[in-house]
């Protein structure tokens, strides 16, 4: 992909993966531009989200980004926090944050899956102004929604491995398979 093609993904909106009945709906923070541009969530080579939901037992194997509608079969799906494509999550404000949690609220009452698992602790702070949330089950509900924040699976996060985030995401799946 040329930097021109990755420009030109600037801006776009990418198709959330979503369905009702989801046991897990993933909340990115924003599609990056190569996602954008491929149409695919976590297109990034560095990113560590498909490697990870593999790694955690959510997948029986690991998925390429391009597979992403195979998440359906397993109740799983993909949205974001903000819609927006940009270079870096750096280039969102605090209330298209806050927006964005608005409309992932009501995305969310509308598909009423068993877990929100938002991908990125800064990103869940802001968007649902909890300052003081850290990384794991939280206090609120959307409905009977109940609410998980995730370390951020970019290969720029290095307070987590590949392995920790896997343990994480495990927890979560832990719980969502619980009755």
């Amino acid at each position: 992909m040329t930097p021109d093609e990755l420009e030109a993904a600037r801006g776009r909106v990418l198709p959330d993966v979503v369905a009702g009945g989801l046991r897990v709906l993933f909340c990115g923070i924003n599609p990056g531009l190569l996602s954008a541009a491929t149409g695919h969530h976590f297109a990034r080579p560095g990113n560590r989200f498909w490697p990870v939901l593999h790694l955690s037992g959510f997948t029986p194997r690991l998925l390429a980004p391009s597979e992403q509608e195979e998440l359906l079969t397993y109740r799983l799906g993909i949205t974001n926090v903000v819609a927006r494509a940009t270079a870096r999550a750096d280039e969102l404000s605090a209330e298209e944050f806050r927006e964005g949690g608005r409309l992932l609220t009501a995305k969310v009452e509308r598909l009423r899956p068993q877990w929100l698992a938002v991908v990125g602790i800064t990103a869940y702070r802001t968007a649902f102004q909890e300052p003081k949330a850290v990384v794991g089950p939280q206090e609120r509900t959307i409905g009977a929604t109940r609410i998980w924040a995730l370390p951020n699976p970019s290969g720029l996060n290095a307070h987590w491995t590949a392995a920790s985030m896997a343990e994480e995401f495990a927890r979560l799946r832990e719980a969502a398979e619980a009755p």
